[in-house]
């Protein structure tokens, strides 16, 4: 536990946060803007700021990281306040809920149940998270229900990987990686004839299929599809910025065979750069 003056520090520092949005959105000098939003305004906020934290994150840059959290925090009291304004709940019953989870979920730690393993705190949560859900443990919850919460609430690419992972958990899994490579030549292959026809939604819903076995592929291999691109997309800007740098005029200006020129010479400094620090 934190020494008291610290915790008073924190508790004081965030009461200071909880009273500017209450000034925000406060009809008497509040803010036009922050009176004007709603909880469904505010949703891309949410996600835009959870995606820089993420960032902040991956740069391991602390400042950043301070800076991004602070704002996701002000998410947070943003949605309890107007909920609050609306009778729904407030921050307090937000924060309440949590830390009840948090110990319901934990017995090992502030109960007397024993778990020296994760695999033992991992069966002890699905067990709890079961009867909460008014489930007995020997329950199995019905894999349709798993796989459209993580459709509904994740990023494409992270529900696919763990719609995948579930589904294979319950016996929907090949037998081998050489069944899931043939799988994405079919899946390639009915790609390319959907291209050939005009049917806008045929092509989507082939590419998306191409794309689920592709994320069937990382977790075969034990790989993160969505680390995987965003490291590509990484490499992308870096390199563009190289380009740029290197250009004496507009990138715009140069044909292709001169771009390929620059986007070898950039791609050259970096695999250069990442050997020297590696």
């Amino acid at each position: 536990m934190a020494p008291k003056q610290t915790t008073d520090a924190i508790l004081t520092a965030l009461q200071h946060l909880i009273e500017v949005v209450a000034q925000l959105r406060s009809p008497a000098g509040g803010c036009p803007w922050d009176l004007e939003q709603t909880p469904q305004t505010l949703i891309p906020y949410v996600i835009e700021e959870a995606y820089e934290v993420v960032h902040a994150l991956r740069q391991d840059d602390q400042q950043a990281i301070a800076e991004e959290l602070g704002d996701l925090l002000l998410q947070v009291v943003l949605q309890a306040q107007i909920a609050q304004e609306y009778g729904h709940f407030s921050l307090q019953e937000v924060a309440e809920g949590i830390s009840e989870k948090l110990i319901r979920r934990h017995p090992h730690v502030f109960g007397e149940t024993s778990a020296s393993t994760v695999a033992e705190v991992r069966q002890n949560w699905e067990a709890i998270k079961a009867e909460e859900k008014g489930e007995s443990p020997q329950t199995v919850p019905q894999l349709s229900r798993k796989l459209d919460r993580y459709n509904s609430t994740l990023p494409p690419l992270m529900a696919s990987l763990k719609m995948s992972e579930k589904a294979a958990a319950a016996g929907f899994e090949w037998e081998n990686i050489g069944e899931v490579w043939a799988k994405f030549e079919e899946e390639l292959q009915e790609f390319r004839e959907a291209l050939q026809t005009e049917d806008k939604a045929h092509q989507q819903a082939e590419l998306g299929d191409l794309l689920f076995t592709i994320v069937n592929l990382a977790r075969w291999y034990d790989l993160d599809p969505s680390g995987a691109l965003h490291g590509t997309n990484d490499r992308m800007v870096q390199r563009i910025s190289l380009m740029e740098k290197f250009a004496d005029k507009s990138l715009t200006d140069y044909s292709l065979a001169e771009l390929e020129t620059l986007w070898q010479k950039a791609k050259t400094v970096l695999s250069e750069k990442n050997l020297f620090q590696n």
